[in-house]
C-alpha cells in the first residue's frame, strides 16, 4: 500500500541551526516519537529502533535511513527502510527542502512517500496516513521545543 504526505512548518531558527539539528543523532533521538535508539554509523546511514501505535497495532520497527542529495543549509533527500516483524514491512523517502522563513527563521517543507505491507497495510491507508502525519507533527514539535534557547538539545 503506497502513502503520501507532504506538510510544511514555520520554525524560528535559521536553516544553518535547523539544517545542523536535522543531521545531529541526539536531537534527532529526542525529536523522533517513539525512538528508543539511533547512531550514526560511519558509512553516514542512521540505525534505529521506533516503537510505534498506528491503531490498534503497537509493534517496534527496526530500520535504517540515508541522507542523500545534500544541499547544506536547503536541503536534502532521505530514503528508508523498517521492519516491524510480524507487524510488516516500511519503505520510503522524503524530500525536505528549508528556505528562508520570516524574521530570520525558516519555512520546511517535506514531501514524503512510503510503502507499507504486512499487519500494517491491513490497517487501511486512511488511518496510516492520518498516524503518519501526526507523528510528523509531533516530530517537528518536539524539534522546535528542542532548540529553543532555554531548552538545549
Amino acid at each position: 500500500m503506497a502513502i503520501v504526505l507532504s506538510g510544511e512548518y514555520s520554525l524560528p531558527m535559521t536553516r544553518e541551526e535547523v539544517y545542523a539539528a536535522l543531521n545531529d543523532p541526539e536531537v534527532l533521538r529526542k525529536c523522533i516519537p517513539g525512538c528508543e535508539e539511533l547512531e550514526q554509523r560511519d558509512d553516514g546511514i542512521f540505525a534505529a529502533v521506533v516503537r510505534l501505535q498506528l491503531g490498534p497495532l503497537k509493534t517496534r520497527f527496526r530500520g535504517k535511513v540515508k541522507l542523500e542529495d545534500q544541499d547544506p543549509p536547503n536541503g536534502y533527500r532521505i530514503s528508508g527502510e523498517g521492519d516491524g516483524g510480524i507487524a510488516g514491512f516500511a519503505k520510503g523517502g522524503a524530500f525536505i527542502k528549508l528556505a528562508p522563513g520570516e524574521s530570520g527563521g525558516t519555512i520546511l517543507t517535506y514531501e514524503a512517500d512510503a510503502n507499507v505491507n504486512g499487519k500494517i497495510a491491513q490497517l487501511g491507508q486512511r488511518l496510516i496516513a492520518s498516524t503518519s502525519k501526526k507523528i510528523a507533527d509531533r516530530f517537528f514539535e518536539n524539534l522546535q521545543t528542542n532548540l529553543q534557547p532555554n531548552n538545549p538539545a
